[in-house]
């Protein structure tokens, strides 16, 4: 047999072997690169999907020699065109470990940005403002993300103010390698603006509500240029009524008539008319008990709402009716009218108490909502008296022989609540709180003349995408010579869940001496000043843990006696808020050796 052809044949054979025999990939390093970009490159890598499994010499080979394209395209987005790319492969025994070194180079910058809308729309200095902060700018990096995100920006934001005939005229990027440098061509003409046509409101399957009560929540003139927001502020007027199960509001843009006037059609499902709610509670304090309510979204057509509940536990007792009506004059908000009655009979106390409130609430903005009410307050209490050897309770009575006292107060408050936050029901971002103030005058329908003023403050911080830090302040302070005259429920308390963990409810303060075992029962003092810092960390999206430290007091005399408790919880991020659970310890000798809370609902 000639020698040649026996070479050729040895030569495939030795080929078809090794392209049959398999190898092993296991792993793949990316050097050079910050961590977006990496990442960008670890996805666009198709060597990625042949870690851990064995693959042909042949299929290696053609990954190695694609690897140096693709990790060139997974960073052109970021501006970079030029990068020096090495890719290396070290093979042992029957596995393969790959490493792509890569220098990114110079990026490609913006060298001109001709960024322009032609027509009615060249006019709307809100569109110029959008066009000034448009990224990226000149002499930036050229970032592909950057730029689709803010041309894609500016299209919606021409819909959203009525430039709904809106097109490119340009739409052009030119990269030149050699220079470095990316000139952008972008031009709109946005035609005419469109206005606001008529609104029509639809109910199904059955109207509830009469619909000159829902038109008032039209805040604009028919005619008047169109605007998103005004729609999404009728969708937000609409959903804080509670009345819909469902809200649809769309803009029909294609029926504008000749004066290019949008009708706007609103298509509204009712929610359930009447909610029930039952529970049980136990406290320390007030014993085991239950809890009922009924409130009707909707008691007529006029859109009047109404509220019973009862809290009765065994020695705390509580009963509200409420009543309110949808008021439109200046701010959106209710006139309500409410009567509470308490009744508390514990080992310390005993207390009845009915209060009258009126009060009018309204949105002035988009963060801040304002309340004035006038009370009526009539309250009777007495404590218990010290124990007398000589003189036992009669029949077990805690308060035989005690002095009642009772007080009368007719006195009007202004509450603001501000809230600024990124998503109320678990904020990262932002700040929240409220200033209440109330007062009254002795002989003009209170037995006292005083004075309140009452903060609350709590501000959030994320910390990476799963931590986040919270700082919670409360300062109150009473103006009065006659703190005496002041009945339990217009002092401040300190300790418990939303106060000092790690102490009891209202356990700190002043207090009646505790005896034959039992805690000391606050009486309720002048001020109060309260701090908390706390951080949460999440391990997945809805299992954390916390870590806290409250600190404060409620006092007469003109400085605090810092109480302060540290702890630990757990957190589950539950469709409806956070649910906490806390373990508290107080540092300066509190009741109980620890304390456990645990609350569920949004932060605001």
């Amino acid at each position: 047999m000639p020698r040649a052809p026996v070479c050729f044949a040895a030569a495939v054979l030795l080929l078809s072997s090794a392209a049959a025999h398999a190898a092993r990939v296991d792993k793949v390093d990316i050097v050079g690169l910050d961590e977006e970009m990496t990442e960008n490159v670890r996805v666009s890598l198709a060597l990625y999907e042949s870690v851990g499994r064995d693959i042909s010499g042949r299929r290696m080979a053609y990954l190695l020699r694609e690897a140096e394209n693709q990790t060139r395209k997974a960073l052109e987005p970021f501006g970079y065109y030029s990068p020096t790319i090495d890719v290396q492969r070290n093979r042992e025994g029957e596995t393969f470990t790959v490493r792509v070194t890569v220098d990114p180079g110079q990026p490609v910058r913006v060298r001109n940005s001709d960024i322009a809308i032609i027509g009615e729309g060249g006019q709307d200095r809100y569109l110029a403002r959008d066009i000034a902060r448009f990224v990226p700018s000149e002499g930036a990096v050229f970032s592909h993300p950057d730029y689709e995100t803010s041309r894609n920006r500016l299209s919606r934001r021409l819909t959203e103010r009525g430039y709904f005939d809106a097109d490119f005229v340009s739409r052009r990027v030119e990269v030149t390698r050699a220079d470095f440098a990316a000139d952008i061509d972008l031009v709109w003409n946005s035609g005419a603006r469109y206005n606001m046509g008529p609104t029509t409101f639809e109910q199904t399957p059955e109207r509830i509500i009469n619909d000159d009560l829902l038109e008032r929540l039209v805040y604009w003139e028919e005619g008047s240029y169109y605007h998103q927001g005004r729609i999404d502020r009728l969708r937000a007027s609409l959903g804080r009524l509670d009345y819909f199960a469902d809200i649809d509001i769309e803009p029909m843009v294609e029926e504008a008539n000749a004066n290019r006037e949008v009708p706007v059609k609103v298509k509204l499902t009712p929610a359930k008319r009447s909610i029930y709610t039952s529970g049980v509670s136990y406290g320390t304090d007030s014993g085991a008990g239950i809890r009922l309510g009924v409130e009707r979204r909707y008691v007529n057509m006029r859109g009047h709402k109404a509220l019973a509940q009862i809290d009765y536990a065994q020695r705390r007792k509580t009963a509200t009716l409420q009543y309110r009506i949808p008021a439109f004059a200046w701010f959106d908000g209710w006139y309500t009218a409410s009567l509470q009655m308490a009744d508390e009979q514990t080992d310390y106390i005993d207390s009845r108490r009915v209060e009258l409130v009126g009060s009018r609430n309204g949105q002035y903005n988009e963060f801040l909502n304002l309340v004035a009410s006038f009370h009526v307050l009539r309250e009777r209490w007495a404590y218990a008296p010290e124990e007398d050897p000589t003189n036992p309770p009669v029949n077990g009575d805690e308060f035989d022989g005690a002095l009642y006292r009772y007080a009368t107060f007719a006195y009007p408050s202004l509450r603001a609540e501000y809230i600024d936050v990124d998503d109320r029901l678990f904020p990262t971002a932002g700040i929240g709180g409220s200033v209440m103030l109330r007062g009254g005058l002795e002989g003009v329908g209170s037995d006292a003349s005083f004075s309140q003023i009452h903060a609350r403050a709590s501000w959030f911080k994320g910390l990476g995408e799963r931590s986040r830090l919270i700082v919670r302040g409360e300062l109150g302070h009473t103006f009065t010579d006659t703190l005496v005259a002041m009945p339990p429920s217009l002092r401040f308390y300190a300790g418990g869940d939303r106060s000092i963990r790690g102490y009891d409810w209202r356990e700190v303060g002043p207090r009646i001496p505790a005896r034959d075992g039992r805690r000391a029962y606050a009486l309720g003092a002048k001020n109060v000043v309260t701090a908390s810092v706390e951080f949460e960390r999440y391990f997945t999206e809805t299992l954390g843990a916390a870590v806290f430290v409250d600190s404060g007091d409620a006092f007469d005399g003109s400085s605090p006696e810092w109480r302060t408790g540290v702890g630990i919880g757990a957190r589950y991020r539950s469709p409806v808020g956070p649910l906490k659970l806390d373990i508290g310890r107080g540092l300066d000798n509190p009741d109980s050796s620890f304390t456990i809370g645990l609350s569920i609902g949004a932060e605001f």
